[in-house]
Parts: C-alpha cells; sequence; structure tokens
C-alpha cells in the first residue's frame, strides 16, 4: 500500500486483553478524553454486533440471513473468519461513517481484530498505530466478571462460567498471539498487568506512561 493510501486511513489503537480485563471501560475513557491530544472514538466490535442482530432489521448493509448467521456467532462464541470478514467490515465501516472521525482522531479498536487473518484484513480500514494488552489471570478474570470490576458487565448474558471458559480458551489460541503480528510491525505494543480490583482509571493511569511513545 502506498503512502497517500497509508495517510488516509485512520490511526487506530488496538485493545487486546481477555474478557472482563477492562477493554470497554479504558475504551470509553479514551473516546471522554481523548489521546496525545487528539480526539477519539472507541468501537466495541461486540456492542455493535449485538446491536445490529438485537435490532434485526435488514438493510442494505446486513442481509436477513446474515443477520441470522451473526446470531448464531454470539450464541456460540465463535470468530468470525477470514471468509465472512467483509460482514465485520461492513459494520467497521458504517460506524466510521456515522461517527465521522477527524483526520488526526484516533479510532479505539475494541473486540477487532480477534485473530491474525482480521489484523491483515482490518489494514485496509485502518492503520493499526498502538497496541495496548490488558494482561490478566483466568482467576482474575473470573473474579472481575463476578464483581463487575470495571463497571461494564450489567446486563450481559454471556458471563456464565462456561461461556467464560470458552472465550478464555479462544483468546489464548487465537487472540493473544496477534501480540507478536503486531510486535513484528510497525505499531508500539504495551502491556498493562490487571488485578481483580483494578479500576478503570488504575488502568488509565499505567496507560499514561505509554502515552508519549506513540
Amino acid at each position: 500500500m502506498d503512502d497517500n493510501a497509508t495517510r488516509k486511513r485512520p490511526s487506530a489503537l488496538l485493545l487486546l486483553g481477555p474478557t472482563g480485563a477492562g477493554k470497554t471501560p479504558l475504551g470509553q475513557m479514551l473516546e471522554d478524553r481523548g489521546f496525545l491530544g487528539r480526539s477519539c472514538v472507541h468501537f466495541d466490535f461486540g456492542e455493535n454486533l449485538r446491536g445490529v442482530v438485537a435490532r434485526n432489521q435488514p438493510d442494505d448493509l446486513i442481509s436477513q440471513p446474515e443477520i441470522d448467521f451473526l446470531r448464531s456467532v454470539l450464541e456460540t462464541g465463535v470468530l468470525l473468519e477470514d471468509k465472512h470478514f467483509y460482514l465485520a467490515e461492513r459494520i467497521l465501516r458504517a460506524f466510521l461513517r456515522q461517527r465521522s472521525i477527524d483526520a488526526d482522531g484516533w479510532i479505539i479498536l475494541n473486540g477487532l481484530p480477534r485473530h491474525v487473518g482480521q489484523a491483515e484484513a482490518v489494514e485496509a480500514v485502518v492503520a493499526v498505530r498502538a497496541v495496548v494488552c490488558l494482561v490478566c489471570s483466568d482467576e482474575t478474570v473470573y473474579r472481575r466478571i463476578q464483581t463487575n470490576a470495571g463497571g461494564d458487565r450489567e446486563g450481559r448474558l454471556d458471563d456464565d462460567f462456561q461461556a467464560v471458559c470458552h472465550k478464555l480458551e479462544t483468546y489464548r489460541r487465537r487472540t493473544a498471539p496477534l501480540l507478536n503480528y503486531y510486535r513484528h510491525s510497525a505499531a508500539n505494543v504495551y502491556s498493562i498487568d490487571v488485578m481483580p480490583e483494578t479500576s478503570v482509571e488504575e488502568i488509565w493511569q499505567r496507560f499514561a506512561f505509554f502515552r508519549d511513545d506513540c
């Protein structure tokens, strides 16, 4: 991709971490406070995906059979594989149009990409400049979800023990390898340890140490 095409893509900061680590609260805080003096918009793919399925209204973006397929994705917890990435791309591009990101703004990616195939495809839409990984153990994840430490789990129907176990296994196998992928790219990669009681404000303060490097 040439330099002109690269400059036209919005700059993105990707949040990685297992379910319950605090990605969504951090993403919202970045949208509220900005990043490096620039405005941010928080793209929570899971939230947008659930919204598409809940509306259940086919349009020129997604057909009814595709909505039904996405519903099965949510119910089973599987990832969108490469052949279905076009659905994620449509949702992302629609979000970018709706939010009207300015040329100097950042998009905070949360939940997309979820594996290396998606990472390669998403580069056609945005340029991932930085990655922040929230690191926590399985036990910490369970405790954070039980206590709603991040304040974002209320009303979630996918937080039962079996579903969380499945998400953690999927994260280890498919999503965690993204760290090595981005370490070999031009993106800056940072890790923040998250404990059971770590608040989003504490995550933000730890994140502050990295911001000047981007």
